[in-house]
């Protein structure tokens, strides 16, 4: 069996999968998201990434004699340190997350600021039985009708902590408990 050597279908490959990210990325970028561009974007990047390591195994010799001239160092250097930090918790925490607003983190917010009383409604149970929950976590509940925010400062928790631990999956026993507030 006769195969083609790697050469001749890594650069090719690395070719097309670079055009395809290249132009679904600019489209994306520019919010240009028709048909199924975003998808192509994140699935077919997976053939860039294999085409760039088979051309990189094909040219092995050339790689590393980028790795020995401080030119080579310096370019790879900066695009290792760019992606380090692009992973990094430095940004969003805005409201808008891509120039879109961050619905997750809207609606956890609305929730951190309603009452027990309303979050009750909302998850169908009991302000009774939230303060109960609260008060296995070791949280004093004096007043149903303060935010889960407010609750969570006077004890000394983070609000997100306590949201959490309401919104837990109610266990079937305790979803079959009715109070009658």
């Amino acid at each position: 069996m006769n195969m083609l050597p790697l050469k001749s279908w890594a650069t090719p490959l690395v070719i097309g999968a670079f055009t395809i990210s290249a132009v679904t990325g600019l489209l994306i970028f520019f919010d240009l998201e028709i048909g199924i561009i975003e998808p192509v974007h994140k699935w077919l990047s997976w053939l860039l990434f294999i085409g760039v390591l088979l051309h990189a195994l094909s040219n092995w010799k050339q790689v590393t004699g980028y790795l020995s001239q401080k030119t080579g160092i310096g370019v790879i250097s900066a695009a290792l340190l760019l992606t380090i930090t692009s992973l990094l918790p430095i940004y969003g925490h805005e409201e808008k997350e891509h120039g879109k607003e961050n619905q997750g983190k809207i609606a956890l917010q609305a929730l951190e600021s309603t009452s027990l009383e309303n979050l009750a409604l909302v998850i169908k149970t009991t302000p009774r039985h939230l303060v109960r929950i609260l008060d296995k976590h070791g949280v004093v509940v004096n007043d149903t009708s303060l935010s889960i925010r407010e609750i969570a400062k006077s004890n000394g928790k983070v609000d997100k902590e306590l949201l959490s631990v309401l919104l837990r999956p109610l266990k079937t026993t305790d979803a079959n408990t009715t109070d009658h507030d």
